[in-house]
């Protein structure tokens, strides 16, 4: 069990970054924990892990977690062995059986005379046979780290399991050993992820969020449910208070006409009367303050449904604030941007593919390119692009508009600043104004204007590239994105997949999230 009371954090430049946490994992219990970028899961991750200190409040754990980081850079000079937290046992277990029997080996290894049997299983269940494990994980891909922690858990069979990001450098097969890993185990799942098939295998969404944990009693279809339900609620108290604020402010100015004929008829009849000069000016200072004190009254009323209307709104989801608006491709459908007859390609003389590759994107395509990882994706894109030439078969490229979107978002200048990066695609002469517009339609207030690019998150990085691709003068004909949302929150994926809804023409994309590619309505896959 792990219970979480009034668990708060604060970065090191004092900033506040979550306050009074508190939830409870029970038992066998398989949660999923969501939000934004910048609302603190890995940390929440981490003070369980016990890799930090939280400001205040109480943790308590039934037993010590095994945690599965997100960056695995600072194992680099570990073997495997050691980053698995086994060579000492495994050392000690060599000694015992070379005769070599020690009360410090006995004392190392515990009695756990099957640490070797089960690291050999756990290699072996997740592909991963090959690798010895005396070597260094810095010879290792992404992919393979990922596995060598995963493997982890089969060999130290903990009671909870914390995951951050388990499946971001997983190709297909991967993910589904973890997939059925996740549905066959009896362990205590805590899990971040932004992988909409792995979140659909946990009972439990935790949303977190600067209000706090929010519980949602299901998968992550049925947080999607309720998400939607909530902002169609909000959406009416939004369209509701607008109303009562219009109400409000026609019935100040009703009110206050109204009040100002009386004073001017009461003022006339006083003319006329004779009333004395003195009485006058008391006259009008008493209607003068009532005036005065209508105002107050309404003004009160009107601040108050304001300050509502300010609550409701900076509750509404970015994603709903952002207007993308892409141009469609010049191009008709169906032009011919791509053919490859028989094309092959040679690295040191060994052919690529082991069959020649044909191949035909047209205008207005919607494709995957899959294959395993070395399977010559990145190859192909170049071959696209004409950044490579096959030296088996032939090619034609049409004349278009590529652009070629990496996970890294390489085509943000690092060095630039925002405003700067966006005036950089601007093809089409906007004026400066328009151009702050467009970033503020993208989330990029004032403030962020000045910042450099090198200090944007990933999903920061693909909305300004949005923005970037809107400022443009015209759509480009064919887009290629590769894995366009491993380094993205929920959100932001969103935020990307209603983007290339929008987009009309050409599409190739790598990816691993089957999720994904259904609901950008990817038609056909190219397999390698």
């Amino acid at each position: 069990m792990l219970i979480l009371q009034n668990i708060s954090y604060k970065h090191n430049n004092k900033e506040l970054l979550f306050d009074n946490i508190s939830f409870t994992v029970n038992n066998h219990e398989k949660i999923a924990l969501i939000g934004n970028n910048g609302t603190g899961k890995s940390t929440l991750l981490k003070i369980i892990a016990g890799e930090l200190e939280p400001l205040n409040g109480e943790l308590r754990l039934s037993s010590e977690p095994y945690y599965i980081p997100q960056i695995f850079g600072q194992y680099n000079e570990f073997s495997i062995a050691e980053a698995l937290r086994v060579a000492d046992k495994l050392t000690a277990l060599k000694e015992i059986l070379n005769g070599n029997v020690t009360e410090d080996s006995l004392n190392i290894l515990n009695d756990d005379w099957t640490i070797e049997e089960r690291c050999s299983n756990a290699l072996n269940y997740w592909n991963l046979e090959e690798l010895d494990l005396t070597k260094k994980m810095n010879t290792l891909s992404g992919g393979q780290k990922t596995k060598i922690f995963l493997a982890g858990i089969l060999i130290h069979q903990p009671e909870l399991v914390l995951m951050d990001e388990p499946s971001n450098h997983l190709d297909a097969a991967a993910r589904k050993l973890l997939y059925d890993f996740i549905e066959s185990t009896s362990s205590t799942l805590l899990i971040v992820s932004h992988d909409r098939n792995l979140l659909n295998k946990l009972n439990t969404v935790y949303e977190l969020s600067k209000h706090g944990v929010a519980v949602y009693g299901g998968n992550y279809d049925f947080y999607a449910e309720q998400k939607q339900i909530e902002i169609n609620a909000l959406n009416q108290d939004l369209h509701s208070k607008e109303k009562a604020l219009r109400k409000a402010r026609e019935k100040e100015r009703e009110t206050l006409e109204r009040q100002q004929k009386l004073d001017a008829r009461g003022k006339k009849k006083q003319e006329k009367s004779g009333v004395a000069r003195i009485m006058m000016n008391t006259l009008r200072n008493n209607a003068e303050n009532s005036s005065s004190k209508l105002k107050g009254v309404h003004a009160e009323k009107i601040e108050g449904i304001l300050q509502e209307l300010r609550e409701l709104r900076s509750s509404v989801p970015d994603i709903d604030q952002m207007k993308i608006g892409f141009d469609n491709s010049v191009l008709h459908k169906g032009k011919i941007l791509f053919n490859a007859n028989e094309i092959n390609f040679k690295y040191k003389d060994n052919l690529l593919w082991k069959e020649n590759l044909n191949i035909e994107i047209t205008s207005g395509n919607r494709l995957a390119l899959k294959g395993t990882n070395g399977s010559g994706k990145t190859t192909l894109i170049k071959i696209i692009l004409g950044k490579l030439e096959p030296q088996i078969g032939t090619v034609f490229r049409a004349e278009n508009k590529s652009i070629y979107i990496d996970q890294d978002y390489s085509l943000i200048q690092n060095n630039l600043k925002v405003y700067d990066q966006a005036q950089y695609f601007n093809n089409s002469g906007l004026e400066e104004h328009d151009i702050k517009m467009r970033l503020n339609r993208f989330l990029f207030s004032k403030q962020d204007w000045d910042k450099p690019c090198s200090a944007l998150s990933g999903g920061e990085k693909m909305r300004l590239m949005l923005c970037c691709l809107t400022i443009s003068n015209e759509s480009p004909d064919l887009i290629i994105l590769d894995e366009p949302t491993n380094n993205l929150d929920i959100q932001n994926i969103e935020i990307l997949t209603k983007a290339i809804n929008e987009y009309q023409g050409s599409l190739i994309v790598v990816s691993h999230d089957e999720y994904f590619l259904e609901q950008i309505n990817i038609k056909k896959d190219i397999l390698l």
